[in-house]
């Protein structure tokens, strides 16, 4: 017996405790199933809360929910939520009366013998207890219910900073972004006249741009930012609401009142007098309103609470997918930086050959017209004595010189022409490596 656990379950929405004796190493889930036997409620639709509000682990055993300590685990309750509904129904109706308090509540000017008398007020007060010790756990379970809320709502802040974090970071890669390619495209515009120049790298540039725009679109989380600052607002009503705190005092004292009537009847001598029970029962009246006054202010505070953490249930995976669409946007914003910037790279690349190859023509130039004048000048020409410069051009009667100048400016031609070619290949030879 020493060592049996048992779990009481306090189900929220019909007021009532179910307890459950654990076997030994028995899963939360095999635990569920007998709640949904005795409830009705389904294992899918349960949610556990411990006092803390924290929710029970389905990965750990049903053990879970017996805390050891200084209360005892007999002590602590367990509060059975339905996640399928938002609005409780409450007030409930208050526990049953015993035969011998329904009798006195009937009739309380009936005459009882005072021993007689001393046991149905026992009874009694009893009864008055029980009501305050009800309100006191549901209140409880209703505790625990808005540290769950807290719970959640703090889950909310954290995804809500991660995502106003990055669509921030979106906003600033996209201004620089723009401000970057509206600079290359103007520095490349100008120098299209006289330097490189293509065309699908000009549409892929602008087509990028536009890209740009339409990435901007993800970093608007305006109409997130407004649900979840009106949930802020609500969670803190809720917390400011005197419902949101025991509203037991009344309870409380009638308890105390009835205590008092009892001692006072104990006091007595137990002698062959009658009394009626006039006061009592109006203890028990009042105590019975009470409870119905504050049960209906609790479980109204209840339904909010919960509407509140439905809300944030519904509004999460929203905030998941605007940080996932602001993910891939930012990723996408970086590939199309970096391409464009290869892309520059590989037009320095081109620039830089092609400044190579003039100054490689110059060279070969410049070495050509340093080799020796025979292979320059026209036959006949002695290799010491150079003619002047006028001298070459042929006279108009002189037709057979003239043919001859004519056929070696073809061959200089065709040897020019050589000598670019070859240092076309080595370009293109430099652009494919």
């Amino acid at each position: 017996v020493l060592f049996l656990q048992i779990v009481h379950i306090l189900n929220m929405t019909s007021a009532k405790i179910v307890s459950f004796l654990l076997h030994p190493e028995e899963s939360l889930h095999s635990l569920q199933n007998r709640i949904e036997f005795e409830t009705g409620i389904s294992t899918g639709n349960q949610e556990l809360l411990l006092e803390t509000g924290i929710c029970l682990d389905p990965r750990k055993p049903a053990s879970q929910c017996v805390i050891d300590g200084v209360r005892g685990w007999d002590s602590y309750m367990v509060y059975l939520f339905d996640k399928s509904k938002t609005v409780y129904d409450g007030p409930f109706a208050s526990r049953s009366l015993s035969d011998c308090v329904n009798y006195i509540v009937q009739d309380s000017k009936i005459q009882l013998p005072i021993p007689q008398l001393r046991k149905v007020w026992a009874e009694a007060v009893h009864y008055v207890i029980g009501l305050k010790e009800d309100y006191s756990r549901l209140f409880q379970g209703q505790r625990a219910a808005m540290l769950s809320l807290l719970r959640y709502n703090a889950n909310l802040i954290k995804m809500k900073n991660n995502m106003v974090s990055a669509s921030q970071q979106l906003k600033a890669k996209l201004e620089f972004f723009h401000q970057s390619i509206r600079l290359d495209l103007e520095r490349y515009s100008d120098q299209m006249a006289y330097g490189i120049s293509s065309e699908k790298m000009l549409k892929a540039w602008k087509e990028m741009e536009e890209k740009a725009s339409q990435c901007a679109q993800a970093e608007d989380i305006g109409y997130l930012d407004e649900q979840i600052m009106a949930l802020h607002t609500e969670i803190v009503e809720l917390q400011k609401s005197p419902y949101a705190r025991r509203q037991g005092e009344v309870m409380e004292s009638l308890e105390q009142r009835a205590i008092d009537l009892y001692k006072q009847l104990k006091a007595r001598p137990p002698d062959h007098a009658y009394s009626d029970s006039t006061d009592m029962v109006k203890i028990i009246v009042q105590t019975v309103q009470s409870q119905d006054r504050v049960l209906k202010e609790l479980f109204g505070h209840l339904s909010k609470l919960l509407g509140c953490k439905q809300k944030i249930i519904d509004l999460l995976p929203e905030i998941e997918v605007a940080l996932n669409n602001i993910k891939e946007a930012d990723s996408s914003v970086m590939q199309m930086q970096g391409k464009r910037q290869r892309e520059i790279w590989h037009l320095l690349k081109i620039a830089c050959t092609q400044s190579s190859s003039r100054s490689l023509v110059s060279s070969s130039l410049e070495g050509t017209a340093s080799t020796p004048a025979a292979t320059w000048l026209p036959q006949g020409c002695s290799g010491n004595s150079a003619p002047h410069p006028l001298s070459s051009l042929a006279a108009p009667e002189d037709g057979e010189n003239f043919a001859d100048m004519i056929r070696e400016n073809v061959n200089y031609l065709e040897l020019f022409s050589s000598i670019l070619q070859e240092v076309r290949q080595e370009q293109n030879s430099m652009m494919v490596s």
